[in-house]
């Protein structure tokens, strides 16, 4: 693993090297070498393309939640790149972001969509509030807005332990890409407050992940999507077998041994360089369309090493001492 992480801290954009350096290398965030990275990383020119669009009082002048360079997005990316805490160019961001959350709109459209199914269980992408809750939580923003967050998914939970905005009245499954950002979620707010009912949920929806394997249907055990065991980042709201297993890995269950098919997967994939690829992606450089990245996340290409995936896949296979 050494080589490929010489590699990655000489050639990445220093938010990755900060991440790398934070997540995989174990770095104290409060020491000096990691302070400095903090500063070069927080002026470097990927963060300031991915603000770029920022006006005068620090909002992004389009919806929050417009796929991908709305604020709602752009935090949650800046958020799983483990971006430095506290950098209040953020907080007019946030404030839009949450302000929209907590939107009568926003409401309204879960109350809407609940009521036409028969009123049980509650249809809300709850993706959506957890994007939320995990942004504010790794960025800094933490308040009592993000208690309320966690009522919100605790009270939308489903009997089996997830979340789903399916409108089929006889939908009785969760789906596993409204599920596991909350699962992600909550597992970071149970490490900051301790909160023992939100533990328990947590523990509840990665119970959902496990008992699939990550990627395999409960019924005859074939693989779920084919989209599931292919790589990508960012994954946004979307759901593979790498994101799920960083999942497993943040919230400490990467030991179970039901994550071992998708460990030797992700260990399948490494290349001869010690990097992982990228299978496919959920973006494009269109301004004017939904699904806009303003920065490049890396080649697409099986056969060439993608420094995100890379990391992410470094992170998850150091966890399991592999």
């Amino acid at each position: 693993m050494g080589e490929i992480l010489d590699r990655l801290l000489q050639d990445s954009d220093p938010i990755l090297q900060y991440k790398i350096r934070l997540v995989v290398l174990r770095e104290d965030p409060s020491s000096d070498v990691m302070k400095t990275l903090a500063v070069v990383t927080r002026n470097c020119e990927f963060i300031s393309t991915l603000l770029s669009e920022q006006d005068s009082t620090g909002r992004i002048p389009l919806s929050p939640y417009k796929k991908w360079n709305g604020a709602h997005w752009v935090l949650h990316v800046l958020s799983d790149l483990c971006y430095p805490l506290g950098d209040e160019r953020l907080r007019p961001l946030m404030e839009q972001d949450v302000e929209w959350i907590f939107s009568d709109q926003r409401m309204g459209w879960v109350i809407r969509r609940t009521k036409l199914v028969g009123g049980s269980p509650t249809r809300a992408c709850a993706t959506m509030e957890s994007t939320t809750l995990l942004s504010m939580l790794r960025l800094g923003f933490m308040d009592a807005r993000c208690d309320q967050l966690v009522k919100r998914l605790l009270s939308w939970q489903w009997p089996d332990g997830g979340w789903n905005c399916d409108m089929n009245p006889v939908a009785k499954i969760s789906s596993f890409m409204e599920s596991l950002l909350p699962l992600r979620a909550l597992n970071l707010y149970v490490k900051v407050t301790g909160d023992s009912k939100a533990a328990s949920a947590m523990e509840r929806t990665a119970d959902i992940f496990l008992k699939r394997n990550l990627f395999r249907k409960l019924i005859d055990g074939s693989v779920m999507d084919t989209d599931f065991i292919k790589l990508h980042y960012p994954c946004y709201w979307h759901y593979d077998v790498l994101n799920g297993l960083k999942a497993m890995a943040e919230c400490g269950f990467l030991s179970d041994p039901r994550c071992g098919e998708a460990l030797d997967y992700l260990e399948s994939r490494k290349l001869s360089d010690g990097g992982f690829s990228t299978d496919s992606k959920y973006y494009h450089h269109k301004l004017e369309t939904s699904g806009t990245s303003l920065v490049d996340w890396g080649p697409v290409s099986r056969k060439k090493l993608n420094p995100y995936v890379t990391t992410d896949a470094l992170y998850v296979l150091s966890v399991a001492g592999r």
